[in-house]
């Protein structure tokens, strides 16, 4: 069965913005399944004004230190 978008539901969802790139913590459930955490990282493209998606890959200090509360509120709404 193929991903159907209109089946997923946005529990919760924060983005935090670090320059040139963004951290997103947020809980989704697919067709009222499990509700479950995701953490994603976009990036500034350098000619537009959009964001494009990257692997969050390894965050430094502050990312960690500013994201971890973002996940324990996450966490409250699972």
């Amino acid at each position: 069965m193929p991903y159907d978008a209109s089946l997923d539901k946005e529990v919760f969802k924060v983005t935090k913005e670090f320059g040139e790139s963004r951290i997103t913590v947020g809980v989704f459930s697919y067709n009222n399944g499990e509700k479950k955490l995701q953490i994603s990282r976009e990036n500034a493209a350098a000619d537009e004004n959009q964001w494009r998606f990257a692997k969050l890959g390894r965050m430094n200090k502050k990312e960690a230190q500013e994201v971890a509360p973002l996940i324990m509120k996450a966490i409250e709404n699972m």
